[in-house]
């Protein structure tokens, strides 16, 4: 009996050492040195931004897909790592034109990426109109509240804070502040063209960003959208007796609009190349679990793909943090997989989504079109933003506390980066997972959004130590519970 018992422990014991080799080999392949080339590359000009439904996206799909490949991994359908739907695309074109006139001459030509940026779904248009400031381009006279009255916009081009109002009348709620609302308002109402800007009463006021975040609704094809910085707004507002600031005081203030006609004009040049359908694809490889009944659950390690592209072919931006940073990630955990010959007793679906930026496309489409029956995922793990910060923040703590305490009991163990701050519901490309039962991780940095959709969202801003301790505790806890030390939860909704 001894004897037996003694073999038993011996042989737990070499399986023990084995597997902690194993899970050190995984781990120790998570370099920041491979993670920064990986996102270099992601966002490099050659691949013009990322845009879903365009050949700068295409090409970052195809550098996944044959990552996915030669780590061999199972292709998601059997033949190809292609998970293929459509979605609205618009590619703005060269060459382009936004320039201040007064009294019919050129007082300055404004500079793309600088001075202002295209909103990713304006209209096409060519032509000089008058400039209307217009608050909060909210028409909704029912509740008494409608910045175009009393005001003439017919074939002018209205000026517009981007942000619906902090404050309400009485208990209404307000029309959806998206660009497409917004701008479908201004149209209605006979304006030719849209200039937004961000709150200059901020105490960070918004920069002009690139953006593909529409909101619903048909594209109005011939109706420019811009969004201007705020010293380009005064400018236009200079002569007429206001700032924007103080405009934004008078009416916050009083709670009623108050409109004014400037006395300058705009010259606007754009084209934009719409197509209400076009291409893309999610990149998805499956590696298979080893235990015979637990390969039948699996885990799914996501991150987005995509960016916002480029504008008329004279900037574009890199998207390095967002969200290069999670996808080279997922590569980085799959390869520390495979190479770390990790056994793994459920099986791993590694997720890169299209379409996140203009509102989750991606993964609302893999969740409503799932691989495996979404009662069979354990967990989804989701990464956003995470090479720039200082700390470790994971979300859906509140509504998936088991989860969320495993991973602060690694995190702890390991590293003693994140934070306690958590929230309820998935958040980014978790969210579509989260509504339909499944228990999420997002893993993001705190203070990870200073060079949110700019220009200088590149790879050198990213802070490498606390990315690489990122993706390890990722990887680590995909490990735990790829080996049955997590079971699934049911999520806490309210």
């Amino acid at each position: 009996m001894k004897i037996a018992m003694i073999k038993n422990f011996i042989l737990f014991f070499i399986l023990t050492i084995y597997s902690f080799g194993q899970s050190q080999n995984g781990l120790n392949s998570i370099t920041k040195e491979e993670l920064f080339q990986t996102v270099t590359y992601l966002s490099s000009e050659e691949l013009e931004g990322r845009l879903a439904g365009t050949e700068g996206y295409n090409l970052a799909a195809d550098f996944s897909s044959d990552k996915f490949f030669d780590l061999k991994l199972k292709p998601f359908n059997g033949m190809s790592y292609y998970q293929d739907f459509l979605i609205e695309c618009n590619e703005i074109q060269n060459p382009y034109k936004f320039n201040l006139i007064k009294n019919d001459e050129i007082v300055n030509k404004y500079q793309l990426g600088k001075d202002f940026a295209f909103r990713g779904f304006t209209g096409s248009g060519d032509f000089t109109a008058d400039v209307v400031y217009c608050g909060y381009g909210i028409s909704q006279p029912k509740i008494g509240y409608d910045d175009y009255s009393n005001i003439d916009v017919n074939g002018k081009i209205v000026m517009v804070f981007k942000f619906n109002p902090s404050w309400k009348i009485e208990d209404n709620q307000w029309t959806p502040a998206t660009p497409r609302f917004k701008s479908k308002v201004a149209f209605e109402h006979g304006a030719k063209g849209i200039l937004f800007v961000s709150f200059p009463n901020d105490e960070n006021p918004q920069k002009p960003i690139g953006s593909v975040m529409c909101g619903e609704g048909e594209q109005l094809e011939d109706f420019p959208q811009l969004h201007i910085d705020i010293p380009v707004a005064d400018e236009f507002l200079n002569g007429s007796g206001y700032n924007l600031k103080g405009l934004q005081t008078k009416i916050d203030s009083s709670k009623q609009p108050f409109s004014v006609t400037l006395n300058s004009q705009a010259e606007i040049f754009v084209k934009a190349n719409y197509r209400k359908e076009a291409p893309t694809k999610n990149v998805i490889g499956i590696l298979e679990g080893k235990d015979p009944i637990l390969k039948d659950e699996y885990i799914i390690i996501g991150a987005h793909l995509d960016h916002v592209g480029q504008q008329a072919n004279e900037i574009y931006f890199p998207g390095a943090n967002d969200n290069a940073s999670g996808s080279a990630a997922v590569l980085e955990i799959a390869e520390a997989f495979v190479e770390g010959r990790i056994n793994n007793k459920r099986s791993i679906i590694f997720i890169l989504f299209a379409g996140e930026e203009s509102g989750l496309k991606g993964s609302q489409y893999y969740a409503d079109n799932p691989i495996v029956p979404l009662e069979k995922t354990v967990a989804m793990l989701n990464m956003d933003c995470i090479g720039v910060g200082d700390s470790i923040m994971i979300g859906s703590g509140q509504s998936c506390p088991n989860l969320w305490n495993l991973i602060k009991e690694i995190d702890k163990k390991y590293y003693n980066m994140s934070v306690s701050n958590t929230w309820k519901g998935g958040g980014a490309d978790a969210q579509p997972f989260f509504d339909k039962g499944v228990p999420t991780a997002y893993f993001v940095t705190t203070n990870s959004y200073p060079h949110l959709h700019l220009t200088t969202d590149k790879p050198e801003t990213l802070n490498l130590d606390l990315y690489e301790k990122m993706v390890k505790l990722v990887f680590l806890t995909a490990e735990k519970i790829a080996n049955g030390e997590y079971e699934r939860e049911d999520i806490i909704v309210n």
